[in-house]
């Protein structure tokens, strides 16, 4: 299984760690139910089982990996997806296809949904940075700088001149500290963090070659940033961040990302998914001001097909969409 789960994934360079043995080991340590299918060298999907309040249901981020123009083999896979979440007492299966929205991506969803009797909606919210900015890995330094918002080349350059200071440890004491400091920063920002055993699972499933993490400090040695980064295949993650309040005061979070960046670069990755902004035009979106942060370092802004539920339980998919959109509604997503 190893090895074919493996293959697939090089030979579909858009794929990252949503659909890799590592976040399938991440999920395992959390206590997660896995269901990993390969077919014949030419498609896999990850499905994560969650049991939440409203419902159990099977999610596949980042996936299905395949062609997707191959209809044959991707009705043999969704009719694997549902019978696998049908088996497991699901309400409903969320996936979030790893494809670019555009117009001849939408055409082949619309054409999954004409080939098969399968309850298709659109999900009602996002999965795993669904809108993002990624930076290409491959320009020099020198370009990478260039591509920046002036104002974020300028901070940059003054973190440097203010003696800000960036180092890397991913040991379980750092991992821990981490997670009080960003458990600090979503009392302020109104976010709902990973518990310290989420964390402490990424790190044990990642580490040591797949993970960074990294903190900036003032010239005093006081916690400005942290920024956790996971990567994968040819593909890196800023995938959590946390921050104190001197943060406000201090580029801390511009330093830390610019030796990210680098870091990055030097281990011969070519993309660095800076991991979720808000759609294009929600100016009223939580992400907003983060988005601000993240486009200022250049990169392209990539839109991915947007999450599709598969309706299992038509009864408890209702109330599940009752609470979610009302839960969209309260954290302005």
């Amino acid at each position: 299984m190893e090895e074919s789960w493996s293959k697939i994934l090089k030979t579909h360079p858009e794929s990252n760690f949503l659909q890799s043995p590592l976040w399938a080991e991440t999920n395992k340590l959390i206590g997660h139910k896995l269901i990993v299918r390969t077919f014949e060298d030419k498609a896999l999907y990850l499905g994560i089982v969650k049991d939440a309040k409203r419902g159990r249901y099977l999610e596949i981020p980042g996936g299905p990996i395949l062609d997707w123009s191959d209809e044959s083999l991707l009705k043999k896979v969704f009719e694997s997806i549902f019978e696998e979440a049908k088996r497991e007492k699901c309400v409903f299966v969320r996936f979030r296809p790893q494809l670019n929205n555009t117009e001849e991506n939408r055409i082949l969803i619309k054409n999954l949904k004409s080939m098969t009797s399968l309850d298709f909606r659109p999900a009602p919210m996002h999965l795993h940075a669904q809108n993002t900015v990624i930076l290409d890995l491959k320009k020099s330094e020198e370009d990478l700088l260039m591509g920046m918002r002036r104002q974020t080349r300028y901070e940059v350059r003054r973190s440097e001149k203010l003696g800000i200071t960036v180092s890397e440890d991913s040991s379980e004491s750092a991992f821990k500290k981490f997670h009080k400091i960003q458990a600090e920063t979503a009392k302020r920002q109104n976010f709902i963090p990973p518990s310290e055993k989420d964390l402490l699972a990424e790190r044990t499933a990642f580490s040591p070659d797949n993970l960074k993490l990294y903190s900036a400090k003032s010239a005093n040695g006081e916690d400005i940033a942290f920024g956790l980064i996971l990567f994968y295949g040819k593909e890196a993650e800023y995938f959590e961040a946390a921050s104190t309040e001197l943060n406000r005061k201090l580029p801390g979070a511009y330093a830390l990302l610019w030796r990210a960046i680098r870091d990055m670069k030097a281990e011969g990755l070519e993309r660095f998914n800076l991991w979720g902004i808000a759609p294009s035009g929600a100016k009223n979106h939580r992400y907003s001001g983060v988005t601000t942060f993240k486009t200022g370092f250049g990169g392209e802004i990539v839109d991915f097909i947007p999450a599709e539920d598969i309706v299992i339980n038509k009864l408890l998919y209702k109330l599940d969409l009752i609470i979610e959109n009302n839960r969209k509604k309260k954290r302005n997503l």
